[in-house]
C-alpha cells in the first residue's frame, strides 16, 4: 500500500507561486490567501513557542547549575579561614616589639 502513489489528474492544475502584486486577484482571493497565511503563522509560532520554553529552561538550568555549585565549593572552602586562624595564632605567640 505505501508503494502506491497518488494518480495525478492531469485536468487538475498544480499549486503554483503567484506575486499578488503582479496578478489580479479578487477581494475573495485576497482574503483565502491572508487566511492561509495566518493559519500558517499560528502554526509555525506554536512551534517556535515549545523551543524558545525548552531553550529557556535549558538555559535556566545552567544558570542555576552554575549558581548552586559556585555555592557549594565557596561553601567548602575552608583554605581561608584555616590562614585567619594560623595568622591571628602567629600574632599572638609572635614577640612583642613596639611596632606591634
Amino acid at each position: 500500500m505505501a508503494d502506491q502513489k497518488p494518480t495525478v489528474d492531469p485536468e487538475v492544475p498544480f499549486a503554483k507561486r503567484i506575486d499578488p502584486n503582479k496578478e489580479d486577484l479578487t477581494r475573495d482571493e485576497f482574503y483565502f490567501i491572508r487566511q492561509v497565511e495566518l493559519a500558517q503563522w499560528k502554526k509555525k509560532s506554536q512551534q517556535l513557542r515549545g523551543r524558545n520554553i525548552a531553550t529557556g529552561l535549558a538555559i535556566g538550568a545552567i544558570v542555576m547549575g552554575i549558581y548552586g555549585y559556585t555555592f557549594y565549593s565557596v561553601k567548602q572552602e575552608k583554605i581561608m579561614d584555616e590562614l585567619d586562624e594560623e595568622a591571628k595564632v602567629a600574632r599572638m605567640r609572635g614577640a612583642k616589639t613596639s611596632a606591634n
